[in-house]
């Protein structure tokens, strides 16, 4: 599987989706790179791990975060903010949450890791929908550290995914993060066995990272395209087609 989440075989049905994301040296400790809130950490970290496993149609049975810094006060903090991104999804948070702090050495750095375990009948996945001629369609811009502090409305979230996975015909849909918009849409060309045909001069940055997950790109009936327009709050960039 080239797509950031790992497929295991539970039985001839059902398939276990598992995605991880790690941060470090963003926080509120005192050798951090970019000084920030310990909650705005732990959603950030959460959402990235959460987005690959909801894109393909999977359901979250287990959210583990692995923090390499104490629980009081850092550890809290991160792990409120990923409480209140869980707690968009329909979910139980109690039997959700799963993790571990560092206890035994002090640290003055801030290091996060998210693993994220869903589940989904073989069926329902959605890992290579896109038919021929689809378009691709960018939704939110890249973020990257600092800039993600002021760009909220312009990034993609859970709440434009949950919307996206709402829509009946969005057909493939791979968040993008730090390799950038152009190698995400190679790779969903190549797992969906087709070609990657770019529209010329794009104003997108296709080689920027997009840091936490802040742009989602989907594939769509170019008939679609007006009425995608319509029903999503986010930049949306027409980006090209994959083809034959």
């Amino acid at each position: 599987m080239n797509r950031d989440i790992s497929l295991i075989e539970l039985n001839k049905e059902n398939r276990l989706v598992v995605a991880c994301d790690s941060l470090g040296g963003i926080g509120p400790k005192e050798g951090d790179a970019l000084r920030v809130e310990g909650e705005l950490v732990g959603k950030l970290a959460v959402r990235v791990a959460l987005m690959e496993v909801l894109a393909v149609r999977a359901r979250p049975i287990s959210v583990i975060n692995t923090l390499c810094v104490e629980k009081d006060p850092t550890g809290q903090s991160i792990i409120a903010g990923i409480e209140e991104e869980v707690k968009l999804l329909d979910v139980d948070i109690e039997q959700l949450l799963n993790g571990s702090t560092e206890e035994n050495v002090a640290t003055i750095q801030t290091g996060v890791g998210i693993t994220v375990i869903g589940v989904a009948k073989k069926e329902e996945l959605r890992l290579a929908s896109s038919a021929a001629g689809a378009a691709l369609v960018a939704v939110g811009l890249p973020k990257v550290a600092k800039e993600v502090l002021t760009a909220k409305e312009v990034m993609a979230d859970l709440e434009v995914l949950q919307q996206l996975l709402s829509l009946d015909y969005v057909q493939d849909i791979l968040p993008v993060g730090s390799k950038g918009i152009k190698y995400e849409a190679e790779l969903l060309a190549k797992l969906n066995q087709l070609r990657l045909e770019l529209k010329a001069e794009l104003k997108l940055d296709l080689e920027k990272s997009a840091g936490p997950a802040t742009v989602l790109l989907i594939t769509l009936p170019a008939n679609k395209l007006d009425k995608l327009e319509k029903t999503i709050d986010k930049p949306l960039n027409y980006l090209g087609k994959l083809a034959n």
